[in-house]
């Protein structure tokens, strides 16, 4: 069973015993996660599609942990001028363990 669920004001492709890496959530590592904003679900042949979001659908699911991403470097130069600037960040994220996708 495939899911689309939109957290963090972006959209992600979940699947029932896989993780996903998703916006940083106000959690500890080990709490249950239950996500409603569910946008669509494929069980095989059966599609159902949420106009925005299916009624009773959610996805459950086990926070394993709170970290952050590699770092990506931002470079910004004026030529000519002797004007440089280099900045690194680090993106949060949360990533969770999808136990199940259920539909009422």
């Amino acid at each position: 069973m495939i899911a689309i669920v939109e957290t963090g004001g972006k959209q992600y492709k979940v699947t029932e015993g896989r993780y996903v890496d998703i916006e940083l959530l106000d959690a500890k590592e080990g709490d249950s996660i239950e996500l409603d904003k569910v946008l669509m679900i494929v069980d095989g042949e059966n599609t159902k599609i949420g106009q925005p979001y299916l009624e009773g659908a959610k996805i459950t699911g086990k926070l394993l942990k709170n970290d952050r991403d590699k770092k990506i470097l931002v470079y910004k130069m004026r030529r000519k001028k002797g004007y440089r600037r280099k900045n690194g960040h680090r993106q949060p994220f949360s990533r969770l363990m999808v136990e199940s996708i259920s539909v009422a």
